[in-house]
């Protein structure tokens, strides 16, 4: 790990990264993807999955596919799958002493909603804790892991991907980081499409444990 002692950014996904309740939350987004979908399409539940996952899979968010063959608002989209209830979360406070003494620039790189992400770390309780989040307005709506959202974003935060760490829970949302010259952590999970491509070149670290890799690091540019 000694080569992470330089680095000055970190880039984090938000779902499956700041947390590990992944059905719990993104359970929920699903849910009202699929209602969303059978609503706008007039197609029944099964039909309407069926369509999410295939878009998911061919076009790395449902949301673009929809917008690819159907012409949804993605503001109408993004604003209904979003509204969800997180009072279950609970305040993540070994994450926040980690992100609070970590000496980094700290971000968002989510696929997701800015209110999303809100919601998300307001509920962990570590809403103050990040210098910006870069969402998929942000990216035009160009999803992870294609170039176009990972540039946009390294302008918006005018960081130099070889001076960043990347957080991932979707392996092969990192591929495009590292082709940056990003330093890639696949944060360990058995989710079908999380650990699809994990056993790749382009990831540099595996973790277990997010506010453990923090606390690492932060040794590490304290020695």
């Amino acid at each position: 790990m000694k080569e992470l002692k330089n680095i000055k950014n970190i880039l984090f996904d938000c779902d499956g990264v700041l947390y590990s309740d992944l059905e719990g939350v993104f359970g929920q987004v699903s849910k009202k993807m699929t209602q969303y979908i059978s609503n706008k399409l007039n197609v029944d539940l099964k039909e309407a999955k069926e369509l999410q996952t295939n878009y998911f899979h061919k076009y790395n968010t449902s949301l673009n596919g929809l917008m690819i063959h159907h012409d949804i608002p993605p503001r109408e989209f993004l604003d209904y799958v979003h509204d969800i209830n997180l009072d279950f979360l609970e305040k993540d406070t070994a994450l926040r002493n980690e992100l609070e003494n970590i000496n980094l620039n700290k971000f968002v790189f989510t696929n997701g909603s800015k209110e999303h992400v809100k919601n998300i770390t307001t509920h962990l309780g570590i809403e103050d804790q990040f210098d910006g989040v870069f969402d998929i307005v942000d990216a035009e709506y160009s999803p992870k892991p294609e170039a176009k959202a990972f540039d946009l974003m390294v302008k918006k935060f005018q960081i130099d991907p070889t001076e960043t760490i990347y957080i991932e829970d979707i392996a092969k949302n990192l591929s495009i980081g590292k082709e940056r010259g990003a330093k890639t952590v696949w944060l360990v999970n058995d989710e079908y499409w999380g650990k699809k491509e994990s056993d790749k070149e382009y990831i540099d670290y595996k973790i277990e444990n997010l506010s453990l890799f923090l606390k690492e690091i932060r040794l590490l540019k304290n020695s």
